[in-house]
């Protein structure tokens, strides 16, 4: 057994010595940053800083499809797979999709955090520091379920930062051009058709035991397709809202934080409960993702931005006619 799968067992005793009580901290913390904070771009877009919103989305739309080329590619078996003595905690085995390397909500956490690390750095530096150590325990929570090895937190946080920093660079040197924004947006198009094309085409693992196949590669594509459907959202509601929309947040507006909140529950029930009802049971998985990505990440670029400003601008209407 090598030393990766020793350091879970060593945390998984730790776990069943202290009955379990921390346990759920960790589930809870694990879970938010795959859960939660992917609503955070959206809602920095809508009411807090269109700018800042587009750096967030385009980090995490690009880290998720990276991280599923990875992950697709590696094709690591998860660590309960590897070993009959690694059992993972609670039901934090069921949010463990995909491949196991890299870490999916290491990255996540890297990303998120990360970026709002950076953005409060030279306003409210004790969030900054907060959003580090948040990173660090949610990595740490993926080894202490047993659902990750180390070498896969630590390349998920790793690549998390690095794109961060990568987005950063890019935005600066982009800025407010249009016409390479444009092409920006062609070239990305152009990437997740390959990314689709070279994930439903490549050889993956069949490993069978006592007739059962170990891993599924058409189950563990489903992230990916919903990458990449998010990513082509971004990528297209963008380019309309640049060209068309011109969303600007409407400051000072008493129904902005309402709409917000409305918005991101609209968000939430669509992923969380419509679609799987609808867009899954229709397309499949696969292809069900994907549909499901492009639609939320469209509707929270181009139509609630409209929805938010025909608000806004009614209720202001109305307030100066008063």
């Amino acid at each position: 057994m090598g030393f990766d799968l020793q350091y879970l067992l060593f945390l998984q005793n730790l776990r069943e010595s202290t009955g379990g009580v921390f346990d759920e901290f960790f589930n809870a913390l694990s879970k938010f940053a795959v859960d939660i904070l992917p609503y955070l771009p959206f809602v920095v877009y809508w009411c807090v800083n269109k700018k800042l919103g587009y750096r967030f989305m385009a980090t995490a739309w690009i880290g998720e499809v990276l991280n599923g080329v990875i992950k697709l590619t590696v094709c690591a078996y998860r660590p309960w797979i590897r070993s009959d003595s690694i059992v993972p905690a609670g039901d934090s085995k069921v949010a463990a999709t995909g491949y196991s390397f890299p870490s999916g909500h290491s990255l996540c956490a890297a990303m998120y955090y990360g970026s709002a690390a950076v953005w409060q750095w030279n306003k409210r530096r004790w969030i900054s520091i907060l959003c580090g150590v948040l990173i660090l325990l949610t990595g740490f929570s993926r080894n202490f379920l047993g659902v990750h090895t180390p070498q896969d937190v630590v390349v998920g946080i790793t690549e998390g930062l690095l794109l961060v920093a990568v987005v950063i660079f890019a935005e600066k040197r982009v800025a407010d051009n249009d016409k390479a924004l444009d092409i920006l947006t062609v070239v990305g198009i152009l990437v997740a058709v390959g990314v689709i094309l070279y994930i439903t085409l490549k050889p993956y693992p069949m490993d069978y035991v006592d007739g059962k196949l170990l891993v599924d590669p058409q189950k563990m594509m489903n992230d990916s397709f919903k990458a990449c459907g998010g990513f082509s959202g971004l990528l297209i509601g963008s380019y309309i809202e640049r060209h068309f929309i011109r969303y600007e947040i409407p400051q000072g507006s008493l129904s902005l934080p309402i709409l917000s909140c409305v918005g991101f529950a609209l968000l939430f029930a669509w992923k969380e409960l419509l679609a799987p009802a609808t867009i899954m049971p229709l397309l499949g998985g696969n292809w069900g993702n994907l549909i499901t990505g492009f639609l939320m990440v469209f509707f929270a670029v181009v139509v609630w931005p409209l929805v938010i400003r025909k608000t806004c601008t009614a209720k202001s209407g109305a307030a100066q006619t008063a």
